[in-house]
């Protein structure tokens, strides 16, 4: 069963919350409406409720035979989703950290995003696969953003949200979409600020950018954590005389270029920030469909900041991740070469 979201200019309750209780919110309305909505993942019941408590209290409210505790194997999550979602189910499979999703490559690029197509349309695969990504205090094989990676691969949507209130509409847009859909939480935004987020059943269209700040000058492009830097950073440049638009993705796949193109058209300039790595990430095919669209118009190139192209380190003294400094460095080059 699909709710249908509020109507457009409808009032609707809100309760200030944290990303990570914004994402609660959207499970528990979830299941909720559907019977068939069914949570799997490592320690994800009561009492843990999750690593990072996002299914906290779940289990007790529905029961365990819908908020399912699993072994440490993320092949069998993945595998027993894709299984269930072919029996009829909406089911929610929690992978901890994103660079543990490699263990179940082959179970989401080979079978979840595929079943669509090699079944003629009769098996969709309406599976949600949940991961957290974030910082270095985990160390490299914590800490990576692979997304790049799905969104190489074609039938499968890719969404990160920047706020509490987008965490919880995408999320619950991303448990009722008919195609496998993989949503990534970052851990420096579960629990960093709040938001009032739309109680009940609330959803944040899939492959609709946000734009965040209108400016002339520049068009600033980002997703995820790095939305705050560049929001930041917008801040600093328009004390400068440098009005730039911020644009926040949301959804990587689908890619919503006809908000990217409208704002490039109008600017002229464009950069990308993102923290998966700056070689080859999301923000290269940004950049070419950018260029190859409008290459007529730009005033400069599409400039990239992304991570720098090593492991991510544990130390606090290091990082690889785009900093304030880097983007506002990009920022004037390109607008004041």
């Amino acid at each position: 069963m699909t709710l249908a979201p509020p109507a457009p200019g409808a009032e609707t309750a809100t309760e200030e919350m944290t990303a990570a209780v914004a994402m609660n919110s959207a499970l528990d309305a979830a299941m909720a409406a559907d019977d068939k909505v069914i949570l799997l993942g490592e320690d994800i019941a009561d009492p843990i409720g999750g690593v990072f408590k996002v299914t906290k209290g779940l289990s007790s409210k529905y029961g365990t035979h819908r908020v399912r505790a699993t072994p440490i194997s993320e092949q069998a999550i993945v595998g027993t989703a894709i299984g269930l979602s072919m029996a009829g189910y909406r089911p929610v499979a929690e992978i901890m950290f994103f660079d543990f999703i490699t263990v179940a490559m082959d179970q989401i690029v080979n079978h979840a995003a595929k079943l669509r197509y090699m079944s003629g349309g009769v098996t969709p695969a309406p599976i949600t696969v949940r991961t957290s990504v974030g910082g270095s205090r985990f160390g490299a094989q914590h800490s990576q953003s692979l997304e790049a990676w799905f969104m190489h691969t074609p039938g499968i949507k890719v969404v990160m949200p920047s706020n509490p209130i987008d965490a919880k509409g995408l999320l619950a847009s991303c448990v009722f979409d008919d195609d496998p859909c993989l949503f990534i939480e970052h851990l420096n935004l579960a629990y960093s600020n709040k938001a009032a987020v739309p109680l009940g059943d609330y959803r944040v269209p899939l492959g609709k950018a946000a734009v965040l700040r209108p400016g002339r000058d520049l068009t600033l492009i980002t997703y995820g954590p790095t939305t705050g830097l560049v929001s930041a950073a917008a801040e600093t440049l328009a004390g400068e005389g440098i009005e730039a638009e911020v644009i926040d993705l949301r959804t990587l796949m689908p890619l919503d270029l006809e908000t990217v193109f409208d704002s490039v058209t109008r600017t002229r300039r464009a950069i990308v920030v993102h923290e998966a790595t700056q070689f080859l990430g999301p923000g290269a095919e940004i950049a070419a469909q950018i260029t190859e669209q409008l290459f007529g118009e730009l005033l400069g190139p599409v400039l990239r900041v992304g991570a720098r192209f090593t492991p991510v380190p544990f130390s606090s003294g290091l990082t690889n991740f785009p900093t304030p400094d880097r983007i506002l460095s990009a920022a004037r080059s390109l607008v004041r070469p």
